[in-house]
Formats: structure tokens, C-alpha cells, sequence
């Protein structure tokens, strides 16, 4: 997968190290950056933390248990989440996947089977692009990316190079959590000494540009401890 590794992480969710091991060597030959945590706690801290491509959860955790996270994890972002267990009954294949879970694989497995199941959740979850020049419009708000032009209320909005490039982005993805790295990411070159608090100036200039109350954003949304979104609906 020739851009793993400019992406987010595999979160490898497995208390038994062996398993753990095997799993990130598989996927690192294939590009991916692996992190790997031991229990329930550590899975969502890092996955708050990280930002993760794809989850892979082991069921059997200590702490909080692989179903726990699976609906913590669903009920925060839209992360894909493949569940591993050695438990093989219908029932526990239903539970994962009507938590949220993308997949469900059940052990002993292939490690070249899991990275390829692996792969196609990520052909599915990857959104497809807007059409080349298709404007993008959520209410008064439009942002043509052709003519490189943003208009509110159909007055035009005067955009930095950085202000467009976000902009387009968030609107790319309405109801999408990006995280100040994701978008740092988009922006400078990968070893360049910046902060994620750039962002924030960002937003906040571009929130006074387009936000009829910036300090009531009805575009722009904060999700605490995460990032941003572009929201779904005006005014949600």
C-alpha cells in the first residue's frame, strides 16, 4: 500500500504480545505504521491520542472489554474497526457488528487474510472524492475549487492559499473528525517543525471570514480533545 504510511496508524487493540507482534509484522511489510495497545483504557486513549487508519480489536481485553471500546470507539469518530476473538458463535459476530464493527475475523487466522481484510475495509470506508470542479455548497456557504473562489451569501470571501486548502478539506468531508495533525499533515512536509496550535489560527481566522457568529460556529465545529468538523447540516 505504496501511501500507508502517509496516513494514520493501525491501532493494534491485543493483550497476548505474540499475537500483537505477528499481526504489526504482516502490516509493516506492507507499509503500514502499527501501534499497539495491551488493554481496553490504553486502546481509547490511543486512539483519541492518534488518530488511527483502522482499528484491529481483540475482544478478550482486560480492563475494558473489546465490545466496550468497539461502542465507545463507534460513538466518537467513524474509525474502522476490525474485532478479532477466539470465540466463533453467531451471536458474538452479531454483537461486534451491530456496535459498529466494519469486520470480524475469528482466531487462529492468517496474518496475510487479516492484512488483506484489512485493505478492503479501507477500499470501503475511503469517501470518494467530489467530481474534478464540482462545487462544494452547505447553505449560503459555496467553495468552487476551480475557479479557487468561496462565496458566502453569494459575496465573495477572501481566502489565504492555507485558509482555502482548509476549508476545502473540512467541507470535502462534512460530519468527518479531522485531527490537527491530519491537517498539519495536509500542509507542511513531512519533518518541518510545526505545532498543532497552527490550526487553531487558522480556524479562528476562517471562522471570522465565514461564521455569521464566530464564537457560535455554525460551519466549523470544535469536537473537544479531537479536532474539527465540518458540520452536516447548517445550523446543527
Amino acid at each position: 500500500m505504496k501511501d500507508a504510511d502517509a496516513q494514520g496508524p493501525v491501532l493494534i487493540v491485543e493483550d497476548d504480545r505474540n499475537t500483537a507482534a505477528l499481526v504489526a509484522t504482516y502490516l509493516e511489510r506492507e507499509g503500514f505504521r502499527t501501534l499497539a495497545a495491551g488493554d481496553g483504557e490504553q486502546a481509547l486513549l490511543m486512539a483519541r491520542r492518534h488518530r488511527p487508519l483502522i482499528v484491529i480489536l481483540d475482544v478478550m481485553l482486560p480492563r475494558v472489554d473489546g465490545w466496550e471500546v468497539c461502542r465507545r470507539l463507534r460513538g466518537e469518530s467513524d474509525v474502522p474497526i476490525l474485532m478479532l476473538t477466539a470465540r466463533e458463535e453467531e451471536v458474538d459476530r452479531v454483537l461486534g457488528l451491530s456496535l459498529g464493527a466494519d469486520d470480524y475475523v475469528v482466531k487462529p487466522f492468517s496474518p496475510r487474510e487479516l492484512v488483506e481484510r484489512v485493505k478492503a475495509i479501507l477500499r470501503r470506508a475511503r469517501p470518494a472524492p467530489p467530481a474534478a470542479g464540482a462545487p462544494l455548497v452547505h447553505g449560503a456557504l459555496r467553495l468552487d475549487p476551480e475557479k479557487h473562489k468561496v462565496t458566502l451569501e453569494g459575496r465573495p470571501v477572501e481566502l489565504t492559499a492555507s485558509e482555502f486548502k482548509l476549508l476545502f478539506a473540512l467541507m470535502s468531508a462534512p460530519g468527518r473528525v479531522f485531527s490537527r495533525d491530519e491537517l498539519l499533515g495536509r500542509f507542511y512536509r513531512h519533518g518541518e517543525a510545526v505545532v498543532d496550535r497552527v490550526i487553531d489560527v487558522h480556524i479562528g481566522k476562517l471562522r471570522q471570514k465565514i461564521e455569521p457568529n464566530p464564537a457560535e460556529p455554525r460551519y466549523i465545529v470544535t469536537v473537544r480533545g479531537f479536532g474539527y468538523r465540518f458540520a452536516e447540516e447548517e445550523g446543527e
